[in-house]
Protein backbone atom coordinates (compact mmCIF):
# COMPACT_ATOMS: atom_id res chain seq x y z
CA UNK A 1 0.00 0.00 0.00
CA UNK A 2 1.23 3.57 -1.07
CA UNK A 3 2.61 5.18 2.80
CA UNK A 4 1.08 8.32 1.88
CA UNK A 5 -2.43 6.75 1.77
CA UNK A 6 -1.41 4.93 4.87
CA UNK A 7 -0.27 8.42 6.69
CA UNK A 8 -3.46 9.61 5.81
CA UNK A 9 -6.10 7.52 6.84
CA UNK A 10 -3.74 7.45 10.36
CA UNK A 11 -4.55 11.30 10.44
CA UNK A 12 -7.93 10.81 9.78
CA UNK A 13 -8.33 7.87 12.57
CA UNK A 14 -5.93 10.55 14.99
CA UNK A 15 -8.31 13.48 14.47
CA UNK A 16 -11.53 11.15 14.79
CA UNK A 17 -10.37 10.40 18.01
CA UNK A 18 -9.97 13.96 18.76
CA UNK A 19 -13.34 14.80 17.42
CA UNK A 20 -14.89 12.32 19.72
CA UNK A 21 -13.59 13.21 22.68
CA UNK A 22 -13.66 16.76 22.20
CA UNK A 23 -17.83 16.40 21.49
CA UNK A 24 -18.05 14.19 24.13
CA UNK A 25 -17.01 16.98 26.60
CA UNK A 26 -19.07 19.74 24.77
CA UNK A 27 -22.19 17.10 25.49
CA UNK A 28 -21.42 16.95 29.24
CA UNK A 29 -20.64 20.68 29.61
CA UNK A 30 -23.78 21.25 28.01
CA UNK A 31 -25.98 18.87 30.04
CA UNK A 32 -24.55 20.52 33.54
CA UNK A 33 -25.05 24.05 31.70
CA UNK A 34 -28.69 22.87 31.08
CA UNK A 35 -28.86 21.21 34.64
CA UNK A 36 -27.77 24.59 35.70
CA UNK A 37 -29.93 26.84 34.23
CA UNK A 38 -33.24 24.56 34.85
CA UNK A 39 -32.17 24.94 38.60
CA UNK A 40 -31.88 21.03 38.50
CA UNK A 41 -29.34 19.22 40.47
CA UNK A 42 -26.64 18.40 38.30
CA UNK A 43 -25.23 15.96 40.17
CA UNK A 44 -25.38 12.95 37.45
CA UNK A 45 -23.76 15.45 34.85
CA UNK A 46 -21.18 16.92 37.03
CA UNK A 47 -19.87 13.37 38.78
CA UNK A 48 -19.77 11.68 34.90
CA UNK A 49 -17.67 14.95 34.05
CA UNK A 50 -15.16 14.51 36.87
CA UNK A 51 -14.46 11.10 35.68
CA UNK A 52 -15.27 11.07 32.19
CA UNK A 53 -13.63 14.15 30.74
CA UNK A 54 -10.23 13.23 31.89
CA UNK A 55 -10.49 9.97 30.91
CA UNK A 56 -11.07 10.88 27.52
CA UNK A 57 -8.71 13.46 27.27
CA UNK A 58 -5.82 11.27 28.87
CA UNK A 59 -6.75 8.97 26.15
CA UNK A 60 -6.61 10.79 23.18
CA UNK A 61 -3.22 12.72 24.47
CA UNK A 62 -1.66 8.93 24.98
CA UNK A 63 -2.62 7.91 21.35
CA UNK A 64 -1.19 11.53 20.03
CA UNK A 65 2.02 10.70 21.81
CA UNK A 66 2.47 7.66 20.71
CA UNK A 67 1.55 7.78 17.23
CA UNK A 68 3.82 11.02 16.94
CA UNK A 69 6.87 8.91 18.93
CA UNK A 70 6.39 6.16 16.46
CA UNK A 71 6.01 8.77 13.47
CA UNK A 72 9.88 10.40 14.76
CA UNK A 73 11.13 6.92 15.12
CA UNK A 74 10.17 5.73 11.46
CA UNK A 75 11.96 9.12 10.25
CA UNK A 76 15.39 8.27 12.21
CA UNK A 77 15.47 4.55 10.79
CA UNK A 78 14.92 5.64 7.06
Amino acid sequence: MNPRILFFFQVMSLLGIWVFVLGVSAWIIRLIWIAHRLNDMPGASLAISVVAIPVFLTGASVLTYVFIGLRRGREKAE
